[in-house]
This record gives structure tokens, C-alpha cells and sequence, in this order.
């Protein structure tokens, strides 16, 4: 069976001679290619034409961790998160609105699923820990490890993990306060923290922790995406519309 294009974004690091490079974490790689995908480096491109036509080349996308979305935010940033590379943002919002907007399979982690739910309105806290009373910490960097999280019964993302209840990574200080348009709550953490969403129609899977960083990793997700990404890939691409 031919393995499905799944683009994967990336983090831009400036180096101390300057250079503006592209990393990607080597997890989420290993992780598409466990599940049957073959993983294509998304380049950060400057161009709504460039980024439909790298679109239409791909089956599926994840979007992955990075630092602050500042895009409905609530609340001004704490010294401890930075805000995101304003070419990594238009780039990534670029290829992100090209799959929503056509309602392709798409995975957002962290940052993705913060980002997705910002470009249909939502809210997110810029330090829930701060700003909700009784909120956990969940930040790694302030001594967070891992925490469970109560999966929405009847949600696709209880299909996915077939599981009621999962213990997940602790890696943020952002939180969705409210989601976005069409996007659902699917998981919470016993603080009520938000830490799965899923679009209505089934084409966008988001979470708050790190999927590919688990031990072991949760390659449910990965698996679903590959798939429906499979899917997507025997049917004619609607042409992106732009104009979210």
C-alpha cells in the first residue's frame, strides 16, 4: 500500500552567526512513519500560492509543539514562554487554513491545536496556571510532569485512543479558554483544563500534550490520521478556500 504524504511543521531557530534554520524533533518523524505515513518536511513558505500548491501535494499534516499563540489571547505572556516567530506563524497558518478549509485530516499538537482553534475565534489563557483558580501546574519548566485527562465519551477522540481515561505529558502554559468555531471539547484535565478538541466533521484531531514525547508514545493518533489521511489521498482535493 502507497504510504500517504503526511507534511510535518517545523520550529525556526536563529543560530548565534545568524542563520534562520528549520528543526524538527526526529520523535515526530519516527512516530508518522511507525504509522504507516511518509513524513515530509513542511517548508516555511511566504506565499498563500505556494503554500496551496505544497498543500495539494499532501495526504495529511501535523502541526507540532511550539512557543505562544497570540492570536486571541487572554491575558499577557509570563517571562517563561516566548512568542512565536512571526515567519513561522504566517507560514504555519498558511498551510494550516489550507487544510481546514477544505476539511483535510490534520493533527494538531500543543501549539497546533492552540493555533487551529485560533484561526476559528477561539480564546486561550496566556498562563492558565495564573490566570484560573485551582488550575495545576502543567508546565514542565516549572516542575510539571504528567497528569490525567477525562476523555469525552462519544467523541472521535474516544474512538481514537479507546480509552475513557489516559495519563499525558505536561508541556504548557497556554490553554484554550474557549474553542474555536465548529471545534469541540474532547478531554480535559481534573482541573478542567482543555486538552483534547476535535472539528465536527472529523478532520481535525487536536491535544494540548505531546503524543510523539510518550513513553511509549500514543500512536493511536498518529495511526488515525495516516488513516483518514489514506483516505483523503483516493479522493479528488477540493480546492483550498481561502478567506477562513
Amino acid at each position: 500500500m502507497t504510504r500517504p504524504r503526511i507534511g510535518i511543521t517545523t520550529s525556526l531557530n536563529t543560530t548565534d552567526a545568524g542563520a534562520r534554520e528549520q528543526r524538527l524533533d526526529l520523535a515526530y518523524v519516527r512516530a508518522v512513519e511507525r504509522a504507516g505515513g511518509l513524513p515530509l518536511v513542511v517548508p516555511m513558505l511566504a506565499t498563500d500560492e505556494a503554500a496551496d500548491a505544497f498543500a495539494a501535494l499532501l495526504d495529511g499534516l501535523v502541526v507540532t509543539g511550539g512557543p505562544a499563540v497570540t492570536d486571541g489571547l487572554v491575558g499577557r505572556l509570563p517571562d517563561d514562554i516566548d512568542e512565536t516567530d512571526p515567519d513561522r506563524v504566517a507560514s504555519d497558518v498558511r498551510i494550516l487554513r489550507a487544510f481546514l478549509d477544505a476539511g483535510r485530516p490534520t493533527l494538531g499538537i500543543c501549539y497546533g491545536m492552540q493555533l487551529a482553534s485560533a484561526l476559528r475565534g477561539g480564546t486561550i489563557y496566556a498562563d492558565v496556571e495564573r490566570q484560573v483558580e485551582g488550575t495545576a501546574v502543567h508546565s514542565r519548566g516549572r516542575g510539571g510532569t504528567e497528569h490525567p485527562v477525562a476523555v469525552v465519551a462519544g467523541s472521535r477522540f474516544r474512538q481514537v485512543v479507546g480509552r475513557d481515561a489516559l495519563v499525558v505529558n505536561t508541556r504548557h502554559v497556554q490553554a484554550i479558554a474557549e474553542p474555536g468555531d465548529g471545534l469541540t471539547v474532547a478531554a480535559r484535565a481534573p482541573d478542567g483544563t482543555i486538552e483534547a478538541i476535535e472539528s465536527e466533521d472529523g478532520s481535525f484531531l487536536g491535544v494540548q500534550f505531546h503524543p510523539e514525547a510518550m513513553e511509549p508514545a500514543l500512536d493511536a493518533l498518529f495511526g488515525d490520521l495516516v488513516a483518514r489521511a489514506h483516505l483523503s489521498g483516493r479522493q479528488e482535493r477540493p480546492a483550498p478556500r481561502r478567506g477562513f
